[in-house]
């Protein structure tokens, strides 16, 4: 499932992400990439383990906390720490799939696995040409350019890429989060479901019989299929 996510940040949080970015400095974004993916890979990122990281970090922490749709598309166990990057003139990332397992900055070696891949654009589409993110799976190809405080969340085994930057400079957000619900295809069909309640729920009200048999129905369904 991908699923663009409109506004998980505020014009205002995009402009302080963005003051705070210009004011610090960026690093070759290889030092995050496997033995594969580090073929493919030319772009900046801000060290993981930075102070810039780690305040902007709780910015995007807490959008993610008031977002429903994030929430319910994702159901997230474990988000790792928010990392940011920016892809300048004739910068590009090939094809690659992101690593399955990825170590927790700051917990002594915890691990988590990467279940679901997001992107928050802080750049708006008009300040750059190219860096579309394309994702490939079994739904076929999609190119993702969105506006700044927007997300897109797809599954973390897809191929995808970003393609060359030939004007202007992108930016973004990226992570990765460990779902209470590791197939894809389990957590979409109770994406599915959830959205359908909602819709039920403003029509019919939530004593409704048929409105309280699905939220029950949902509910055993992530009991059945959730790992904690």
């Amino acid at each position: 499932m991908l699923l663009q996510i409109p506004d998980v940040l505020t014009a205002d949080e995009v402009a302080h992400c963005r003051a705070v970015l210009e004011a610090s400095p960026w690093v070759d974004g290889r030092v995050t990439a496997g033995s594969q993916a580090v073929l493919a890979k030319n772009n900046r990122q801000i060290p993981e383990e930075s102070d810039t990281a780690r305040e902007l970090g709780v910015v995007i922490l807490k959008a993610l906390g008031r977002n429903p749709a994030f929430n319910s598309a994702v159901l997230p166990l474990r988000v790792l720490p928010p990392m940011f990057n920016r892809y300048d003139l004739d910068m590009t990332y090939g094809n690659h799939v992101d690593n399955a397992i990825r170590a927790i900055p700051g917990t002594g070696g915890m691990r988590m696995r990467a279940d679901v891949s997001t992107t928050i654009f802080l750049s708006d589409p008009g300040e750059y040409d190219g860096g579309d993110l394309v994702v490939e799976d079994t739904y076929g190809t999609k190119g993702v350019k969105l506006p700044a405080g927007h997300a897109v969340v797809y599954p973390s085994s897809s191929l995808h890429r970003v393609t060359p930057v030939t004007r202007g400079s992108r930016w973004a957000s990226f992570f990765f989060t460990q779902s209470l619900v590791k197939d894809d295809g389990l957590r979409a069909m109770l994406y599915d479901l959830d959205v359908a309640i909602i819709d039920l729920r403003r029509e019919l009200g939530d004593q409704h019989p048929s409105v309280l048999a699905l939220v029950n129905h949902y509910h055993n369904l992530l009991r059945r299929w959730a790992e904690v």
